[in-house]
């Protein structure tokens, strides 16, 4: 992964994470307007999706929900994983595949509220009422899935090893909507790395392969040669 993204930072700088500084950008307008006294309700209606919803409307409002940061975190910390993490996967994996798997977790999240609200409290996987009304992750979901995928896809197993663990110890010491929703995220991430594995066209070979071809050994002298 580290000769990949350097490979691509080196010859093309800022040009190599298009689709990344544009979800920035788009992350950077929808907080500044949704602090003003006119923007609010426009940027929920856009962009924010509470199991409550529809399922019609929480789909419809699913796309632009990856930028909405969340009402009680700093933006800064949301700008923060987009930039790293969708860049990191725009670079590794393609910006198509960065936003679908990014939509993936997303949806995973959207659709474990709607279950966990369904199962009641007393249920392990089980939501309080209270959950119904309070807003989804936004980027969270879908940086937490991208990480996952893109360790899984360059053998970065410790790290994605660490997201998991991280993620866990959120839900154990925090238990809201937001951490569960995330366990949700990796779980359907690591079945769509399974479906991969399974059915799907071979991994890049990632940085063991650059390693070996970095350091083959050279074909031998030709005899008779000094």
């Amino acid at each position: 992964m580290f000769w990949t993204l350097k490979d691509a930072l080196v010859r093309d700088r800022w040009r190599a994470v298009p689709m990344t500084l544009g979800a920035v950008a788009l992350t950077s307008v929808f907080q500044i307007v949704q602090n003003t006294s006119w923007g609010f309700q426009p940027v929920q209606n856009l962009g924010s999706v509470k199991a409550v919803d529809p399922l019609w409307l929480a789909l419809l409002r699913t796309p632009l929900s990856l930028f909405v940061p969340a009402l009680d975190l700093p933006v800064w910390g949301a700008l923060a994983q987009i930039l790293l993490v969708f860049g990191i996967a725009e670079i590794c994996i393609g910006w198509w595949r960065t936003l679908l798997i990014g939509y993936v977790a997303t949806l995973a999240g959207t659709t474990y509220a709607r279950i966990g609200l369904s199962v009641g409290h007393d249920h392990p996987f089980g939501l309080p009422v209270s959950d119904r009304i309070v807003n989804d992750t936004g980027p969270s979901a879908a940086v937490v899935g991208l990480a996952i995928y893109v360790c899984w896809r360059y053998r970065a197993h410790l790290t994605g090893a660490l997201v998991i663990l991280v993620m866990t110890g959120e839900v154990l010491f925090k238990d809201n909507l937001a951490g569960k929703e995330h366990l949700a995220a990796i779980a359907a991430v690591m079945v769509l790395c399974l479906v991969r594995a399974k059915w799907g066209p071979a991994r890049a070979p990632g940085p063991l392969g650059r390693r070996t071809a970095r350091t083959a050994p050279l074909p031998p002298a030709p005899p008779g040669s000094a």
